[in-house]
């Protein structure tokens, strides 16, 4: 079952639309689907409920994301397990 799709126009600051198109290409939509995902996000309370777990994910897992982190930018002769 398709629903009846409405018409609508925004206005926008060039450059806040030329970064929502970027973004709409990053994720391989297109601007409208973009945009209706947002507001589905938004709305629903997905988005805040995926922010939360993501809070919660970095609250438990910080420390080992930091000192990877830390790691990955070492130069590589300074890593664990480097041969000398």
């Amino acid at each position: 079952m398709t629903s009846a799709k409405k018409q609508t126009q925004v206005r926008l600051e060039e450059k806040v639309l030329e970064a929502g198109k970027a973004a709409a290409r990053a994720r391989h939509l297109d601007f409208n689907k973009y945009v209706e995902r947002l507001i589905i996000e938004d709305t629903t309370g997905a988005r805040a409920a995926g922010m939360a777990a993501a809070q919660r994910f970095i609250d438990e897992h910080g420390s080992f994301l930091d000192d990877l982190e830390q790691q990955l930018d070492a130069p590589y002769d300074q890593q664990p397990g480097a041969a000398a």
